[in-house]
Order: structure tokens, then sequence, then C-alpha cells
């Protein structure tokens, strides 16, 4: 029997969260008996973690990411289990690991803009933090056997900013909607919402360009409501700033903290998806909004150009007025996207079935 370990310490984020609890539901499902697999998550969250899988052991870290105790705790941990594939899952992992092991890289936003916890910090410390994490990235892309890239644009990033890197052992693999909201599609008791909407869903980090948005928004002459859900963190607390200075308390509602199955009742309610980010992986909110059937307005990036080819309305992230026009244009016109076809791609069953063909393939196990 192989062992196999995932680093799921973010099971409970957003983003890379979705991608680890979708990933170890289908595994649970799907593993082979002579796949052994080990999921390191925080002590914090083991108990309520350990009662949701039949076959994924769990294993209890206290090592967060982006720490010294990554470096040491985590790698102990590591080596005591003597992996045979280990799987890390974030840009993030200790950096003297020398058994085998493969890599999701989401993106490489934290390479080209500031963004999380550490841009708040002096320009001194965001730098030095910078340069480490520049190191620590370029070392797992050279030194993984496989990489897993959630779109082919992603992997061409990874290709142009690492020189030397082996694009063939980069494996784009598309994400899918979270099995949470398979289940909900089908229910009638959604909460009814009276009133028109846009909506946006993700963080407030400013390469999410919500800045931008709004002043686009304080232009456009609408009675209809802009709603902004994220996280309740210094950025959302910037963003309820620049609302206030830019009086449109009337016009946009800020809604923090949303539990995720209480996300579907806004997406079913709204009148469209407004995604003015500079930078993604993948756009999560842009799946989960075509699953639901709420058009999408979006920035003219390779990533959503790449996910929704002409089924969206594309603006430049970079250009309010831009912005302020494709609203609009999609006030009077009310343009209909059919994302039926485009649903057929994503999948995460269909992505652990391709991860775990990359397990085999590492292993050269059948």
């Amino acid at each position: 029997m192989k062992k196999i370990g995932i680093d799921a310490r973010l099971y409970y984020q957003t983003g890379v969260g979705v991608y680890l609890r979708n990933l170890l539901y289908y595994l649970d499902k799907k593993a082979p008996k002579n796949l052994k697999i080990i999921a390191y998550v925080l002590s914090k969250d083991a108990n309520k973690i350990t009662r949701v899988y039949k076959n994924i052991n769990i294993r209890k870290v206290n090592s967060k990411w982006h720490t010294l105790s990554e470096q040491f705790s985590l790698l102990f941990e590591l080596l005591k289990d003597n992996l045979d594939l280990m799987h890390f899952t974030y840009f993030s992992f200790p950096i003297f690991y020398n058994k085998d092991y493969i890599s999701t890289i989401h993106d490489t936003t934290l390479l080209k803009y500031k963004t999380g916890k550490a841009s708040t910090k002096s320009l001194f410390i965001y730098n030095l933090k910078h340069a480490v994490f520049r190191y620590i990235f370029s070392k797992q892309v050279k030194n993984s056997k496989k990489i897993i890239t959630p779109t082919k644009s992603v992997k061409k990033q990874i290709v142009k900013i690492i020189s030397g890197v082996d694009e063939h052992k980069i494996v784009p693999i598309y994400e899918g909607v979270t099995h949470e909201y398979l289940k909900l599609k089908q229910t009638k008791n959604t909460k009814k919402i009276y009133e028109e909407y846009f909506l946006y869903v993700g963080t407030f980090y400013p390469h999410k360009n919500v800045e931008n948005l709004l002043r686009a928004y304080v232009k456009i002459k609408t009675s209809i409501k802009l709603y902004l859900i994220g996280p309740d963190d210094y950025f959302s607390k910037e963003i309820e700033k620049l609302v206030e200075t830019l009086k449109l308390k009337e016009k946009v509602k800020i809604f923090k903290n949303i539990p995720q199955n209480k996300l579907p009742e806004y997406y079913k309610n709204g009148i469209a998806l407004v995604h003015p980010s500079l930078s993604e992986g993948f756009g999560l909110p842009i799946i989960e909004a075509a699953f639901f059937g709420l058009p999408i307005i979006a920035s003219d990036i390779d990533v959503f150009a790449e996910i929704l080819g002409s089924d969206y309305l594309s603006f430049d992230p970079n250009d309010s007025i831009d912005i302020k026009n494709k609203i609009e244009f999609f006030i009077k016109k009310r343009p209909i996207f059919d994302y039926k076809n485009l649903l057929n791609q994503f999948s995460f069953e269909k992505m652990t079935n391709q991860t775990l063909e990359l397990y085999r393939d590492v292993l050269n196990i059948q």
C-alpha cells in the first residue's frame, strides 16, 4: 500500500479551502484500496473534519502556512509518516522536504500584486516577505514531480515567471462547482430578495479591484443596488471607508462572512455577477454564478476568457469608464448567456479523477 499525504491546513479558508473540501470529498469515495490518504489539518479543525470522512486518515498539525513552524515542525511530521508521495496544495511548504511531492499552484497573483496581510506592513517588511515567498515558490515549482494548475493560463504564467521550469510536468486541471451547491440547486425554499442588485463575491484584496468597481458605480444613474460579499478584515474596512467617501451608502450594501450555504440565495436573486479582478487563477464565483444561471460581467483577463469564452460581458478592469459603460449596457439590454455547455467542462469530481491519475503516474502504479 502506498501512502499519500495531502496538505489540508487551509481546509476552512475560502478559495483553496473549497478546492480541498471537494478534493477530499471525492477522494473519500474514489481512492482505491492500495492508496492510504493522509490529510494534514490544523488541530483546531481536526475534530470537525474527522467526522466527515470514512476513508481519509486525519493528522493533526499545529503549523500554519508561511511560518517557521511550517519549515520545521510540519517537516518533522511529514518525514515521520514516511510518505510515498506528498501533495502540497498551496504555494507554501517546508523547503527541506526531500521526498517526492506534487504541488497545486492556484495562481501567481502574489508574484504580481501586493495582497494579503503582508501588504499592510511597512515596505521593508513587505519586500522581505515577498523575496522569501519568491524563493520558496521557485523551489517548490522546480522540485515538484508534477504541478497542477486550475487553468492553462496559470500554467503559461508559471512558465514565463520561473525560468528553466519543465512545462511538461505542469498539468492544468479545471475545478468546478462545490458538491454542496450541486445538492442545493434544486431546492425551492431559497429566500427571495425583493430588490434588484448586481453581485460581487470574493475578498477585498487590492488585486480584486473592488475600488475601481465602486469608482465606476458612482457614475451610474440607477436604483439597482450593488451587493459586495466578502470577509470581515482590514480590506473590507477600507472598502467601507471608500463607500462612505463616494457617498454610495444608499446604493452599495456590504455583507461580511456570509456562510457558504447562504450564498446561493444571493446568486439566485441577483441580476448579474460583476467580477472586476486584475488577476485570478480560476475564479470560483464565476463558475458558481454560471451554475445558478446568473449572467456575468467581468474583467477581460486571460483566465476569464479561457473559462467563459465569449459567454460574458467583458471590460477593461483598469478603466472605470469601461466598467461603467458595460454595466450600463447590461442594464439597458439585459443580455442572456447560456452556460449549460460551459458547466459540462468544469467538475470537482472530474478534477479528483484526474488528480488520482496523476498520483498513480508519479507512483507508477495502476
